[in-house]
């Protein structure tokens, strides 16, 4: 449609392709953030981001939940389905690269998180409990509060949450 196309022509391509399918999916609001944190961070600090998880449904929510529970592998996450903003499509998780390929060595530093809250992003490293250095986060709203407006189906045309 052509307000997809007006939305998708204001967010900047990054160096990776898979990275900016995945921004592609995210909320309006989020996408041209996103993009402009990976160019940012590759332009000022001279690192490659890839964003590797975005747009998450309440359904992938709740088996990443059960990982270390009632499935097997180490628990990833403290939040069931709806209780992420990954399924409201206003977070995305992000890893340095080496040599075009995710790496997991080295968490996001607080150098690069900057570049983010710079943008008005919210950074899973500043969290008291379960520190999430990949996750970063458009906060519109308590969790909460997005869960009602999805219960309420107050949505775009396109399935995106009014916020």
């Amino acid at each position: 449609s052509l307000l997809t196309k007006k939305i998708n022509m204001e967010v900047e391509k990054t160096w990776d392709a898979k990275t900016d399918a995945i921004i592609s999916k995210l909320h309006p609001k989020l996408r041209p953030l996103a993009s402009q944190f990976i160019n940012q961070v590759e332009k000022k600090l001279g690192h490659k981001l890839k964003i590797t998880d975005g747009y998450r449904t309440w359904e992938e929510q709740d088996k990443l939940y059960a990982k270390g529970r009632t499935a097997p592998g180490p628990i990833v996450t403290n939040a069931k389905g709806g209780s992420s903003y990954h399924n409201y499509a206003l977070a995305f998780d992000c890893y340095f690269t080496e040599n075009g390929k995710v790496t997991f060595k080295k968490g996001i530093t607080k150098e690069v998180a900057q570049i983010g809250k710079d943008l008005g992003l919210e950074w899973g490293g500043d969290w008291k409990t379960i520190k999430d250095l990949p996750h970063f986060q458009l906060t519109k709203g308590t969790i909460n509060e997005l869960k009602n407006l999805y219960l309420a189906n107050k949505k775009d045309a396109y399935g995106y949450l009014i916020v």
